[in-house]
């Protein structure tokens, strides 16, 4: 471990803490869901904790079953939302997501840009290939997740070409001489590639002459080689040590293979905790958050991960590797079946263990249930094994979850000398220190 390392931390601006019946809650603020004010409180928290930045997580579609009981995935625009949680905040980074499968290069440069310069250098990209939404966008079935990685390069490498081609630098501004921009700086991009033809240049200037920092979230093998070539960070699922110390290494071991410091990608782990000022309280969150969930539904969840039909085998059956379906079965989440199976392989736990994973009741991530102090032990313990250079929280339960988080663990943080007391820099690369590599 290195001496005080000093962790990354993010936001989620996902309301995690709505889930099961956590909505129902009279001070949920389920109400303000949709309302820009009820984000920027959120941020503000943030960055009064002095967190590196508020992350939006984003869908391209709507899972309307859900709908009756839970918000489910519906929610604002995260670009146009950190446009308006820009104005309201002063040095917090703010990472919009946005898909390469979906979107037009050309108006994801100019946004992204926009939003650098809204916020004066605070903005990043979560960069994704999308799960799901094809349905929204075009005819035809999801492209596979290779393809849509090989579009994903292409789509990166157009949207920095187009940011290359108007450079801040360019611009001159000289009143005496009435030169605007030097335009002989400024140039088209003439991109012919697979998936896309874009002259440009683009129609607003770099803010800075260096790239916005890329967040990237997926560990299948066609999402680590992407990660390892291209993301400052990655928004990792890893529910323990073990799958957060193999995700590590092995991003590292890639971006080196690349020609990048394995330093220069950074291994931000979802936090889902559950806190409360008793353990009592912290469990029964946790409990209240997944009672909805049926078994029929957790049935239904393995069988989409894995391709298994578990229904009629007896919940003390143990699950074995030989049962597990072929690799060429189609599965929605790559990561997800990933670390079920690599459970499997070397647990092999019965159904019912199967059946009350992290994975199966809503989420691949790390996961806390307890007080601050139980909260402070477990993140010690990942900072002491090299899992981790910090994680984005995802608060569960309620609101005072969070409340606990940004005003109580972040400041034992502080005082461990695992964090920051104060802000050094004012934008999102400094906060990462991207460019101290």
């Amino acid at each position: 471990m290195d001496k005080l390392k000093q962790l990354h931390i993010g936001l989620s601006l996902s309301a995690t803490w709505l889930k099961g019946d956590g909505w129902r809650d009279k001070d949920s603020r389920v109400e303000e869901l949709f309302m820009g004010d009820f984000y920027v409180d959120l941020a503000k928290k943030a960055e009064k904790a002095k967190l590196d930045f508020v992350f939006k997580p984003d869908a391209l579609f709507l899972d309307t079953k859900v709908l009756d009981s839970s918000p489910g995935w519906s929610s604002l625009d995260p670009t146009v939302l950190l446009t308006s949680i820009a104005r309201e905040t002063e040095r917090i980074g703010l990472i919009t997501t946005i898909s390469s499968t979906f979107y037009p290069p050309y108006i994801v440069a100019r946004q992204l840009q926009s939003l650098n310069w809204i916020s004066n250098g605070r903005a990043g990209w979560n960069i994704v290939t999308s799960l799901g939404g094809v349905e929204n966008f075009m005819a035809g079935e999801m492209p596979s997740s290779q393809e849509r990685y090989a579009q994903a390069e292409e789509f990166h490498k157009v949207v920095n070409s187009l940011w290359d081609s108007f450079p801040g630098l360019s611009l001159l501004t000289n009143r005496k001489t009435g030169h605007y921009a030097d335009h002989q700086k400024i140039s088209t991009i003439d991109h012919v590639g697979e998936f896309f033809h874009v002259e440009g240049p683009l129609n607003i200037p770099s803010y800075q002459s260096h790239p916005l920092p890329l967040l990237q979230a997926g560990a299948s093998p066609s999402g680590r080689a992407f990660a390892s070539a291209i993301a400052d960070a990655v928004f990792a699922a890893a529910p323990d040590i073990t799958a957060a110390k193999e995700l590590r290494n092995d991003l590292r071991a890639k971006a080196q293979q690349e020609g990048r410091s394995e330093d220069a990608i950074r291994i931000l782990p979802g936090l889902y905790f559950f806190l409360a000022d008793t353990r009592e309280e912290a469990f029964k969150l946790h409990a209240r958050a997944h009672a909805n969930l049926s078994k029929e539904k957790r049935y239904e969840t393995v069988q989409t991960i894995l391709g298994l039909n578990l229904r009629d085998m007896p919940l003390d059956h143990k699950i074995t590797a030989d049962l597990l379906p072929n690799d060429d079965v189609s599965v929605r989440s790559q990561t997800h079946t990933n670390l079920l199976k690599n459970l499997i392989t070397e647990k092999q736990p019965t159904i019912e263990e199967l059946l009350s994973r992290p994975e199966v009741v809503g989420s691949g991530h790390w996961v806390i249930v307890g007080t601050v102090e139980d909260a402070l032990v477990s993140i010690e313990e990942w900072v002491e094994a090299d899992a981790m250079d910090g994680f984005i929280a995802l608060p569960g339960g309620s609101l005072h979850s969070l409340e606990l988080f940004c005003d109580k663990l972040v400041p034992m943080l502080v005082d461990k000398g695992l964090f920051r007391k104060d802000y050094s820099g004012n934008t999102l690369r400094e906060h990462l220190l991207i460019d101290n590599q």
